[in-house]
């Protein structure tokens, strides 16, 4: 479901407003207005959007031949990040991640995965993203522009963790491929990683 997908965008953080305003190539104005007049601005304003406004840009996404179920069901939210900046606005990828030395892959948000560990019980965003980076053996290629992290999660029934601390600021140094890192030893520019 989109609602929750914009007030987590757009809410607290203008690091995406620039696909609000900017003519993409690519873009579709009618979905770029829509998002902008109906969705954020309201949203900035009263802290509240009209399901009529949400409907609207669903019904535009259908009608744009993207995805026929758009109005009637709900969207996983790296689905429809996917659709709206990619297909709809073509803004490039926002992630470029390498797994074990394989080729790069772009993304526009990075899901975390991970198997439950008995020590993480009221966990924060900080170590959820470090462990999931190290378990998938995944690292940023560059620094991102903006790093959308969605957290994990098992259906509608089962939640992985009852609470999730939010990290006010996220440490990425050990998360980039080939970044120059302290040893905890020596404290010189470290020459092996271990995990």
């Amino acid at each position: 479901y989109p609602a929750p997908s914009f007030h987590s965008l757009f809410s607290c953080t203008s690091a995406l407003d620039s696909m609000l305003f900017k003519p993409f190539p690519l873009c579709d104005r009618n979905v770029q207005s829509i998002l902008r007049d109906e969705i954020v601005n309201p949203l900035r304003k009263t802290g509240f959007v009209r399901a009529g406004s949400v409907m609207h840009l669903r019904e535009q996404l259908t009608e744009k031949g993207q995805c026929s179920s758009f109005t009637n069901a709900e969207k996983d939210p790296e689905e429809f990040l996917n659709l709206i900046m990619h297909q709809i606005l073509g803004i490039e990828p926002l992630l470029k991640l390498q797994s074990g030395g394989q080729r790069e892959q772009d993304c526009y948000c990075y899901q975390i995965f991970m198997d439950k560990q008995e020590d993480l019980v009221v966990p924060d965003v900080q170590q959820l993203v470090e462990r999931s980076f190290l378990s998938s053996d995944l690292k940023l290629v560059e620094i991102p522009s903006c790093f959308i992290i969605q957290m994990p999660r098992f259906g509608k029934e089962y939640k992985m963790f009852s609470k999730i601390i939010p990290s006010l600021e996220l440490d990425i140094t050990d998360l980039l491929l080939d970044s120059p890192r302290e040893c905890c030893v020596c404290g010189d520019v470290a020459t092996l990683e271990c995990s």
